[in-house]
């Protein structure tokens, strides 16, 4: 059974459950309807708040991804060192941003898609048909899978950045961030980002972008990575995948012992409980 029919099964199912809760409700009564859609409102379940910081900028001859390596599960810190950019094909690899299983069996599909395109055809995947897979695929869930994502990479028409995001909208820009710490990060993209910046530059703007979502955003946090994908004469492209390429959540040991003397607290009570009572005593015989 493929994905469409599942899809397709669960929607009818969906539907039977509400016409036969519909014609519970005797006469049609108005109040017995509303309480059954708002029962049917509270049973959806409810989704994750997951916190990232990713960010693209593109060149007239590269593109630039970078991202921290936070993972949370909720107020924990799961993972300091994720790496949030995955690989797509030599020539193309995306950010993520959402759900860590979201974003990485999104990328594996759409990694798959493109390996099989090349054992097809032998020859390099458009940056359009990649975004064209997983905006199809976001698109069919409707919000439902939870990944933002970024993909960056160079073609036969020249390097391309998009932001893709969990409905299957998708933007075309000079730059992008996505994520929770993507409010400060794009105020130092639109304050810095300048026309034909050179490669170090772009490199240097997106590391502050990233930075400024790690210190402004309790879930990003930890090292920055980044990914380098140029544009060649001899060759159509050239990737450079750099992890931990600046430290920015580093531990720091502490200054002070933080031990307090005991007369320092003023005791205003004091109650002694006996832990253990013994209430009858028994002799065992082997």
């Amino acid at each position: 059974m493929n994905m469409e029919s599942v899809k397709g099964t669960i929607q009818e199912i969906e539907r039977n459950i509400i016409a036969s809760k519909m014609n519970s409700c005797e006469d049609g009564n108005s109040a017995e309807i509303s309480a059954v859609v708002n029962s049917l409102k509270n049973t959806a379940g409810k989704c994750t708040k997951t916190g990232t910081t990713i960010v693209g900028v593109k060149g007239d001859t590269f593109v630039i991804l970078a991202a921290d390596t936070r993972s949370t599960n909720g107020p924990i810190i799961a993972d300091k060192n994720i790496s949030k950019i995955h690989y797509i094909s030599d020539n193309i690899s995306c950010c993520g941003a959402g759900t860590a299983a979201d974003t990485r069996f999104t990328t594996k599909m759409a990694e798959s898609a493109l390996k099989r395109f090349n054992l097809k055809y032998n020859r390099i995947p458009a940056l359009s048909y990649c975004v064209n897979i997983l905006k199809r695929h976001l698109f069919s869930y409707q919000g439902h899978v939870s990944a933002s994502l970024i993909v960056g990479g160079v073609d036969e028409t020249g390097p391309g950045l998009f932001g893709v995001h969990p409905h299957g909208s998708v933007d075309t820009l000079p730059y992008t961030a996505q994520g929770s710490g993507s409010y400060a990060a794009i105020g130092v993209l639109e304050t810095e980002w300048k026309k034909g910046m050179q490669e170090s530059e772009a490199v240097e703007l997106a590391c502050n972008a990233i930075e400024a979502g790690i210190r402004n955003d309790l879930y990003s946090g930890s090292n920055i990575d980044i990914c380098i994908i140029r544009q060649n004469e001899t060759e159509v492209f050239q990737k450079e995948h750099r992890r931990g390429f600046k430290v920015i959540g580093k531990k720091q040991p502490r200054e002070m012992k933080y031990t307090y003397p005991r007369e320092s607290i003023k005791i205003t009570k004091e109650e002694v409980f006996d832990l253990i009572s013994v209430t009858n005593e028994m002799e065992v015989e082997y």
